[in-house]
């Protein structure tokens, strides 16, 4: 079996099986056919989980992944154009990325062993060029001595405008699908599996991939930004969430046709929206940011009203910073409940978003099945943001939740006390 994390890895090694089909994602109200709107934020506090902040880097770069690289057994950083071992935290080189309108032309970085070889390679495409390429994990030796690693083109998808990606299982056979979003609306939604190499065409040293990218349309006319995966319509199977509305999973045979697209919302959400059952009853509710704006919110599944349409009720869970571009659900306190990680992503759009030029901040938020309200927690405020992507993993193997993080306010790693 191929090595590879996905956000649903990690966090199925912290959560039980229950919550584990419960995890991942939605965005902000645009318009909906029906909602009702609550409150269900209670007062931040200072007390909780303290975190000992490391900063790595300082520069554009805003994906961030989390993964054994070397080979030691324990857990290190890639952040862009470099990667950092847990083990000194020493910035040593990945790839080059340039820079672009104040970005760097990448919008995330992922791990998947690509080549088969037992190493995690890195994986990662950009924002408008079209092109998804893959650098090869070189190996001890030349990890020691600082050497980037060798891009390979994997795919060029023929797709601009892209917002972001999940790596994700969709289908169930072991293996994720690079999942793509579009800022655009009204555009193809366009999943891409990845599969093994046809045994024939066996790895060169031109093309040394054992897996090939496959493309799969969804859907020709529904996207938009934001993205999540999760059981929507309650048949076991994840959906594909976008800005737009949600692509419905059929029964069987995934790939052989499109996904019945359901128009329930039209908003601006984050990257990743969370599919998790919150209030127990059965039914998946939302979480999600409003990516460029204030509003930290989640919906709760209401059913469907007699025209089979999903029903929502929102709630505010706290709407005093903006940017809530990227969140995670993972067990930060080890009560084996999850707590929901967010907070600012600084500078998104160069400052010019409601709110881009407050200090950047991260929180926690714990949830109260009570009384069906978030508390909020302060991990930083005023140095430490987030970017594309919020990661978590034990950094020091002391069995406590780590957080990693990388955006224009810098990469950082935050080690649980």
């Amino acid at each position: 079996m191929p090595v590879f994390m996905t956000t649903a890895q990690r966090l199925a090694r912290r959560l039980p099986f229950a919550l584990r089909a419960a995890t991942l994602a939605i965005g902000w109200l645009g318009a909906i056919t029906s909602f009702a709107q609550s409150s269900t934020a209670e007062a931040p506090s200072s007390t909780g989980i303290e975190f000992e902040i490391r900063q790595l880097a300082v520069d554009g770069n805003e994906g961030v992944a989390a993964g054994d690289i070397d080979g030691d057994g324990q857990a290190d950083v890639v952040a862009g154009r470099y990667w950092f071992s847990s083990s000194d935290w020493v910035a040593r080189p990945v790839r080059s990325i340039d820079d672009w309108n104040g970005y760097v032309q990448s919008n995330g970085d992922y791990l998947f062993d690509v080549n088969g070889d037992g190493r995690l390679d890195v994986v990662a495409g950009s924002f408008l060029p079209t092109k998804v390429f893959w650098y090869e994990n070189p190996g001890s030796e030349s990890l020691r001595l600082g050497k980037q690693w060798p891009a390979h083109e994997w795919v060029d998808t023929g797709n601009s405008a892209n917002e972001g990606q999940l790596l994700e299982d969709l289908d169930g056979d072991g293996l994720p699908e690079w999942i793509v979003n579009s800022w655009k609306k009204n555009v193809p939604m366009v999943v891409w599996r990845i599969a093994p190499i046809d045994a024939a065409k066996p790895p060169t040293k031109a093309k040394p991939q054992a897996f090939e990218l496959q493309r799969h349309v969804l859907g020709e006319s529904a996207n938009g930004h934001g993205i999540g995966v999760g059981d929507i319509s309650g048949d076991g199977r994840p959906d594909v969430l976008v800005g737009q509305g949600w692509y419905e999973q059929p029964a069987d045979a995934p790939w052989d046709s499109p996904w019945k697209f359901h128009a329930d919302w039209d908003i601006h959400a984050s990257l990743p929206m969370l599919v998790v059952d919150l209030d127990g009853d059965g039914r998946n509710d939302l979480i999600f940011g409003k990516g460029h704006d204030y509003g930290l919110y989640w919906w709760q599944n209401q059913g469907r009203d007699e025209a089979g349409k999903l029903q929502w009720q929102e709630h505010l869970i706290d709407r005093s910073f903006s940017q809530p571009h990227s969140l995670t659900w993972v067990d930060l306190d080890g009560d084996q409940q999850p707590e929901l990680i967010t907070g600012k992503r600084y500078y998104a759009h160069n400052g010019n978003d409601p709110g881009g030029q407050e200090p950047p901040c991260l929180y926690y938020y714990k949830w109260n099945a009570a009384d069906l309200s978030f508390q909020r927690f302060t991990i930083d405020e005023g140095r430490v943001g987030t970017g594309l992507q919020i990661v978590t993993d034990d950094f020091n193997a002391d069995g406590k939740t780590d957080i990693a993080v990388a955006g224009k306010s810098g990469t950082f790693v935050l080690t649980a006390k």
